[in-house]
């Protein structure tokens, strides 16, 4: 395990593999592991750094205010730690968030983008007042107040009804969330700026992968993406939802690693 220090926060990472970089970047609410099944592939060919984002795993509190920029940056140190100039940024939900912005901001850092269920656009008027009332829930009751709540969301239908080993690991890393490190995350998410209409200006190659069942993030927001960024690339995965690269592995890995074949 790696570290590097963005805005005093130690950031943990693991690398793997050798070759072209890839950084990966998990979900709101996950770690590193989220990608374990694409590390398994992605390292035969490609060097892979796959990151704790702050607040989350094994990386240090962020418990003050914070943008999705400042995630970006948290990124850039881990690459100039390891020397990297320009590596491919494969992102999921707020991972993707924070990789749309690093193509638009540090374009000289990005090589191609993989954006798994994730969005361009502002969080919406009724989703803020959800947050808030997460937020709140968190920070009076605990996330046993939350959790039920946030399962149906994070995961896709076919997963809470027929993957229980699925469910049950989810519900348990959810319920062991930090608490003072989640909640200025929701503020993060909650006020993102919206990139819909600068979209033209990303002009490196992007696969754009979304689950069927993703809730929160439905697939004509990929779509909206896909057809946002000159000649990017949009695949549907079956019987997933918003955690697509760990309820339906297999074709989550198969469109990256043609992807990343097509761009080496």
């Amino acid at each position: 395990m790696a570290t590097a220090t963005s805005h005093g926060i130690v950031l943990h990472y693991e690398v793997s593999g050798s070759g072209p970089a890839i950084v990966l970047t998990h979900s709101f609410l996950c770690d590193r592991s989220l990608f374990k099944h694409q590390v398994a592939a992605l390292e035969r060919t490609h060097r892979v750094i796959n990151i704790d984002l702050r607040g989350h795993g094994r990386s240090g509190p962020s418990e003050s205010p914070y943008s999705i920029h400042d995630l970006v940056d948290d990124v850039v140190a881990v690459l100039d730690a390891e020397k990297v100039a320009s590596p491919i940024w494969m992102g999921l939900s707020i991972g993707g968030f924070l990789s749309l912005r690093a193509a638009l901001t540090r374009p000289e850092r990005v090589r191609a983008l993989v954006l798994v269920d994730t969005d361009a656009g502002p969080e919406s008027a009724w989703k803020k007042v959800k947050y808030t009332a997460m937020k709140w829930g968190l920070q009076t009751v605990g996330p046993r107040f939350v959790v039920p709540a946030i399962m149906p969301i994070m995961l896709g239908r076919t997963t809470l009804r027929s993957r229980p080993e699925i469910r049950a690991e989810y519900s348990r890393r959810f319920l062991e969330m930090r608490v003072k490190s989640i909640c200025p995350g929701i503020v993060a998410i909650a006020g993102r700026d919206n990139l819909v209409g600068r979209l033209g200006q990303i002009g490196v190659p992007t696969l754009v992968v979304v689950g069927e069942e993703d809730q929160p993030l439905p697939v004509w927001k990929s779509r909206r993406i896909a057809n946002g960024i000159a000649g990017a690339e949009l695949v549907v995965i079956p019987q997933a939802g918003h955690l697509a690269a760990i309820e339906n592995p297999g074709p989550v890995t198969d469109a990256v690693t043609r992807f990343l074949s097509r761009v080496s």
